[in-house]
């Protein structure tokens, strides 16, 4: 004999647990299945710790997907007021950064405790520990698992993506679509460090650590801000941002001067014309980068032209990286389960009644700084409400 309830959530990550007690509130039994050996995983590690855990500007061009409009009726009906409000009424002190991105004050294991026993109030069942072997259907939904056979009405995928395969993450929410035939969109690791060939990172590995502001560019997207110098490449937050838009091949442009005009050398080089080149670039950026951009000489006996240029191609570095890191380093997946086989409204599977997908493992991928969260909360209350 089977076990029944009327909605089976795989998975406990945000999605799901936001998810699971919305649907708890309504009166469904609902239980939540955890491969792992602990609820919340990927939260707790967010945000160094302290989870970033909405994005006040959270609006719908924050966000890559095939169909862009998809994810506007999901973050209308559930805003990033309606998360703090939570966060509120559980008594966490929290505190904004720059661009809208908010924190706790203390612990990200305080977002988690809150969903958890908003799940308790709810009368969710959480069991941790547990495999999914196969998902069936016929009258109900048939959930095979290492604990035993559920059945259930609904069934709300909600594993996550790729990302971060030593937290535990895995392709299930994709394989169990593809069973029940949903399509996928092209799926690659999104907010992500890049990697450089060879000659080029001979050329970097030197000033590893080092870190800038900068307009990150790929085609018409830019992202400002920080920049970091790797081992293997670059990262910080305007690379992972800009990773999400770069594919194979693409030239990334990159401005390590946002605030200064080209000509900027020529000015410094009238007040002080006896100084080294590298000298008037160390007041522009870190000296260690200034070492490895600037070329050898007094500024007085360079041309204005060759200054020109010089801080033309600053503000215009053009380099083809050789590959991301992969999704051992990246932040989310892109891509996933294609939004024209799901309602925009309640995430259900539009030839699979009773079926839903939220979060990661679905084709809506947030910039970084919160959106990826507001995504989860607003995706998982809107399965909530209908599974």
């Amino acid at each position: 004999m089977s076990e029944c309830v009327d909605v089976v959530i795989l998975g406990a990550g945000a999605a799901g647990l936001m998810c699971a007690f919305t649907a708890g509130r309504r009166g469904r039994r609902v239980l939540v299945l955890e491969h792992g050996p602990r609820a919340g995983a990927k939260i707790l590690i967010s945000g160094g710790g302290r989870c970033n855990f909405t994005n006040l500007e959270t609006a719908p061009d924050r966000f890559f997907s095939a169909n862009p409009h998809f994810c506007k009726s999901a973050l209308s009906r559930y805003t990033p007021a309606d998360f703090l409000a939570l966060v509120e009424k559980h008594r966490i002190a929290w505190h904004e950064k720059t661009l809208g991105q908010l924190f706790c004050d203390g612990s990200a294991k305080q977002i988690v405790a809150m969903l958890v026993d908003e799940c308790a109030a709810a009368g969710v069942e959480i069991r941790l520990g547990v495999k999914i072997h196969d998902v069936t259907r016929s009258d109900k939904f048939h959930v095979e698992t290492s604990a035993g056979d559920i059945a259930a009405e609904s069934v709300v995928l909600a594993t996550g993506g790729l990302s971060i395969p030593k937290m535990g993450a895995t392709g299930l929410s994709h394989d169990i679509a593809r069973r029940f035939g949903l399509p996928l969109t092209d799926i690659r690791p999104g907010l992500v460090p890049l990697t450089f060939p060879p000659d080029l990172l001979a050329r970097t590995q030197p000033i590893s650590g080092v870190s800038l502001p900068v307009i990150a560019s790929v085609g018409r997207t830019s992202f400002r801000e920080a920049m970091l110098f790797t081992h293997r490449g670059l990262s910080g937050p305007a690379i992972l941002q800009i990773s999400s838009v770069w594919r194979q091949g693409d030239t990334l442009t990159i401005d390590l001067l946002p605030d200064l005009p080209p000509d900027f050398l020529i000015a410094r080089k009238r007040a002080r014309p006896k100084a080294a080149i590298r000298t008037l670039l160390h007041e522009a950026m870190p000296q260690r980068a200034a070492d490895l951009f600037a070329p050898e000489g007094i500024a007085a006996d360079t041309p204005d032209k060759t200054l020109t240029a010089l801080g033309a191609s600053l503000k215009s570095w053009k380099i083809v990286p050789s590959g991301t890191e992969g999704y051992a380093k990246a932040e989310v997946t892109l891509g996933g389960i294609d939004t024209n086989a799901l309602s925009s409204r309640t995430m259900e599977a539009k030839s699979v009644p009773g079926l839903f997908v939220i979060g990661e493992a679905v084709d809506v991928t947030g910039w970084l700084g919160g959106y990826n969260f507001q995504w989860a909360w607003a995706s998982g209350h809107s399965a909530g409400l209908a599974a």
